[in-house]
């Protein structure tokens, strides 16, 4: 007999915005916006009276100006988030051993074998959403689902301060009305060619002959339909189990030649080491991720003998990866990863490598206290 799975997934509310709004009252009830308030710099999260004016995160501040004006800009406070996120982490942990953080402020709980001591497993989350509400002052927005991915979609379908339970035996039912936009990791592209196919919801994915997919979504399609059928295997993994870190970005316009490539796999380089040195891990292997505006996903890796974790040496290895693709096609997803992760040593380094550190240090300390967006280096040809 199969042991039937519990997921909880955990994601605060606006989290920036509300930390603002809790530590600022004259803020709450008003459009608030976070991010970097210099004329090139984006929103990281905005409040729920601000989405309402179409605002909405990763949107340049300058279009979220124009949409609204009246609301109240805040450079973020990276180092309070993290201090408010280090509590809410500790709750989660009183509540399962095994807890996967996706970012500061959303992580997946493994429930699974909790019936001998909580009786009923799902009253599990209004407990969880209470003990947040009460240490901390903020909202939270749960999902419990038999797996991660219909845990994650549940907890965004009743935002803010939701709690969406999806069982096993209603989960087909429950998903297949939903617009297919729902599932995570089809981006915009996707849907608009599935939208094109007629295929609109989750259900007439699901019902799709997967070679008819495959031509769209590459290697991916059978288990994007395996998530429109809501299957999903993956395992909750605790941060102290991670194999590897690493970021991604699929871009509205797709990217054309190599040098305006390497310009964005430069800013990828600078925020996968940000994350690294963060979680005072190196690494030894680097991978270069590429898809074309065709669906053609393209990789490339180095290892490499002493552990990397700096931003300029995770770039020098994307340039040599970078030099073996031809770049003749639009690309659409550019991605950087770091593998075989070992905690950060104290090797001797060179005077440049020395110089080099320091210099990542100082700007950590910057990303520390007013959040990550706050500086970027520049990116020139090197």
């Amino acid at each position: 007999m199969v042991r039937q799975r519990y997921i909880m997934h955990v994601d605060m509310d606006a989290f920036f915005a509300s930390v603002e709004q809790l530590d600022h009252p004259e803020y709450r009830g008003k459009p608030v916006i976070v991010g970097g308030l210099s004329g090139r710099g984006v929103v990281s999260t905005c409040s729920y009276e601000a989405r309402k004016f179409g605002v909405h995160s990763a949107m340049p501040m300058t279009t979220a100006h124009r949409l609204c004006p009246q609301a109240i800009y805040v450079q973020g406070r990276y180092g309070r988030y993290q201090e408010v996120s280090r509590e809410i982490r500790k709750i989660f942990q009183e509540f399962s051993p095994l807890v996967e953080p996706l970012s500061i402020d959303e992580a997946f709980l493994d429930l699974t074998g909790m019936e001998a001591l909580a009786g009923d497993v799902y009253a599990l989350g209004p407990k969880i959403k209470q003990a947040i509400r009460e240490r901390t002052g903020l909202t939270a927005s749960v999902g419990m689902a038999p797996n991660k991915f219909l845990a994650k979609l549940a907890s965004d379908l009743r935002k803010p301060d939701g709690m969406v339970i999806i069982r096993p035996e209603e989960a087909a039912a429950a998903i297949a009305p939903l617009p297919v936009g729902r599932i995570f990791g089809l981006g915009q592209r996707s849907v608009a060619a599935l939208e094109k196919m007629g295929i609109r919801t989750i259900g007439q994915l699901a019902a799709c002959d997967p070679r008819l997919l495959r031509p769209l979504l590459g290697k991916n399609a059978e288990e994007i339909r395996n998530r429109a059928e809501g299957l999903d295997s993956r395992p909750v993994v605790p941060d102290e189990q991670r194999k590897s870190l690493g970021k991604e970005n699929t871009f509205p316009v797709d990217l054309v030649g190599m040098e305006t490539c390497l310009g964005a796999l430069w800013d990828l380089c600078q925020q996968v080491g940000w994350r690294l040195r963060c979680a005072g891990l190196s690494g030894c292997t680097v991978t270069l991720k590429v898809k074309t505006g065709t669906f053609q996903l393209l990789t490339r890796s180095r290892t490499v003998e002493e552990p990397l974790s700096q931003d300029e040496e995770l770039m020098e290895q994307i340039r040599l990866l970078a030099r073996q693709l031809s770049w003749s096609q639009p690309v659409r997803l550019l991605g950087v990863s770091v593998s075989h992760l070992v905690p950060a040593g104290s090797q001797s380094l060179a005077l440049d490598d020395e110089r080099r550190q320091k210099r990542n240090q100082a700007l950590d300390a910057l990303k520390q206290r007013f959040g990550e967006d706050i500086i970027r280096k520049g990116w020139g040809k090197r």
